[in-house]
C-alpha cells in the first residue's frame, strides 16, 4: 500500500505526541471515538486539560479561557476547555482528566513561578511541541499590573500564545499579532481592544494542524496495514 506525503506527516505527528506523553508521565495515547473523518464539514477543534497550580481563582481562570477562546475562533478554531482538579476525587465516575490524552488533546498548565533559573519577567511561559503549555502566574500578573489591564484578559492572550506554539510550532513567533515574541505596551493595548489575533496565515496553520490530529483516527490503521505489507 501507498503511504502518501500527508499520511507520513501525520504518523510524524503521532510519534511525536506519543512520546510527549510518555514524557508527561501519561500512560498513554488513545485515539478519541467518534472523531470526524477528513473533509467533514465539523470545525476543527481542540480540547484544553487545564492545570491550575497557581493562585489565580476558578473564576479568573475561566475569564481567561473565554478570551482565548475568543481569540482561537478568530482563527477558526473551535476550544473545549476541560478544568481538572488539583486533588483526585473520590467519586467512583471516571474523570477524564485521569484518563489518557486524546489526540486532539493539549495541556496547560498554569504555574506559581518558573521553577528554574530564568530571570527574564518578559517569558510569559513555554510550550513542548506538540503536547504541552505552561503560563507563568507571576509574570503574567505582574506584565498587567504594569499595564494597568485586567489580569484575566491578559492571562487569556498569553493561554492563546503558547497553546498556538502547540499548533503552529515551536518557531511560530512573528512580527504581528498574538504570536510576537516580546509584549510591550501596544501589545497589551491590542489585547485590551480585541486586536492581538493569530495572522490569516497562523489561522490557516492552526486550523490544518487540528484538522490532522482528528483525522488520526482513520489513519493508524491505515498505517499499520501498510507496515504489514512491506
Amino acid at each position: 500500500m501507498k503511504v502518501t506525503v500527508r499520511e507520513q506527516r501525520l504518523c510524524r505527528l503521532w510519534r511525536k505526541l506519543r512520546l510527549v506523553v510518555g514524557l508527561s508521565g501519561a500512560a498513554s495515547l488513545v485515539l478519541p471515538a467518534g472523531i470526524p473523518a477528513a473533509g467533514a464539514d465539523a470545525s476543527p477543534s481542540i480540547r484544553v486539560r487545564v492545570n491550575n497550580y497557581s493562585e489565580a481563582s476558578d473564576g479568573v481562570v475561566a475569564s481567561a479561557e473565554r478570551q482565548a477562546t475568543r481569540i482561537f475562533e478568530k482563527a477558526g478554531l473551535g476550544v473545549v476547555w476541560l478544568n481538572c482538579p488539583m486533588s483526585r476525587s473520590l467519586l467512583v465516575e471516571p474523570n477524564p482528566c485521569h484518563q489518557a490524552p486524546e489526540a486532539r488533546d493539549v495541556i496547560l498548565r498554569i504555574l506559581s513561578a518558573p521553577t528554574g533559573g530564568d530571570s527574564r519577567n518578559d517569558v510569559f511561559g513555554f510550550a513542548v511541541h506538540p503536547l504541552l503549555a505552561s503560563i507563568y502566574y507571576d509574570r503574567v500578573l505582574h506584565r498587567a499590573i504594569r499595564g494597568d489591564t485586567p489580569f484575566d484578559l491578559v492571562l487569556g492572550a498569553v493561554i492563546a500564545h503558547e497553546i498556538g506554539h502547540l499548533l503552529i510550532g515551536s518557531n511560530g513567533h512573528s512580527d504581528l499579532g498574538v504570536m510576537q515574541a516580546h509584549w510591550a505596551r501596544s501589545q497589551i493595548r491590542q489585547a485590551e481592544t480585541g486586536n492581538l489575533l493569530f495572522t490569516p496565515e497562523q489561522a490557516q496553520l492552526i486550523q490544518g494542524e487540528a484538522q490532522a490530529r482528528t483525522e488520526l483516527r482513520k489513519l493508524i490503521p491505515k498505517r499499520r496495514t501498510a507496515e504489514m505489507e512491506r
